[in-house]
């Protein structure tokens, strides 16, 4: 398993697809795209069919139901940390990009979040598609840098004496971030607590 960057202080056309203008990898994908609608090569229709899969029927939906799995049952959460593809295949999730999952838990004193520096692995079965902040160059800069600033840009402060640790994905190993319980929700059960999980949760640039 890769080790975390940490930091203890200083250190984001018709298809209305959520394409990063600024990356030029977006621009050319658009582009491609427009191209095979105007020659009949791929339907607009099917093209909308797989991208609501990956956002709203593969996850991050599937990310939420880990997460309050976890929350509630402590031998299953123990088994996430331990081993988080393995417990993700026992709930039956997994899908495109999680083939090797490893769960990273918040702590009070410990915040994590997750990157990928060089492109943007991501693990799409569990969170769905990647949010464009999360592909640009600015995130994948920055917050392995300046991670407590980049944290509280995005509305998510950290205390200075909690330490955070920045995760880097890569093309052999995904991360989660298993958020902290809130407090008082122990009168919830797993769907309610799921509704509560965020994709941002996930990523942890949300607390």
């Amino acid at each position: 398993m890769s080790s975390p960057q940490s930091s203890q202080a200083g250190h984001g056309p018709d298809h209305d697809h959520d394409h990063d203008h600024d990356d030029p990898r977006a621009l050319r994908a658009e582009a491609l795209e427009a191209i095979l609608i105007e020659r009949g090569l791929v339907d607009p229709a099917r093209i909308d069919d797989v991208l609501d899969y990956f956002e709203n029927q593969l996850g991050p939906l599937h990310g939420a139901r880990l997460v309050a799995r976890a929350w509630t049952d402590p031998e299953f959460r123990d088994e996430l940390l331990r081993d988080g593809t393995t417990a993700m295949e026992s709930m039956g999730l997994g899908g495109p990009q999680v083939d090797h999952l490893v769960v990273v838990e918040n702590a009070d004193a410990v915040h994590n979040v997750v990157v990928c520096t060089l492109c943007s692995c991501y693990p799409w079965g569990l969170l769905g598609l990647p949010p464009a902040w999360y592909k640009s160059f600015a995130y994948r800069a920055r917050i392995v840098r300046e991670p407590r600033a980049v944290l509280a840009e995005m509305g998510c402060a950290v205390p200075d004496d909690v330490e955070i640790r920045v995760w880097d994905s890569s093309a052999e190993v995904r991360y989660l971030v298993l958020p902290q319980r809130p407090a008082d929700t122990d009168h919830l059960g797993a769907d309610e607590l799921a509704a509560v999980v965020t994709r941002d949760h996930m990523i942890g640039v949300m607390r």
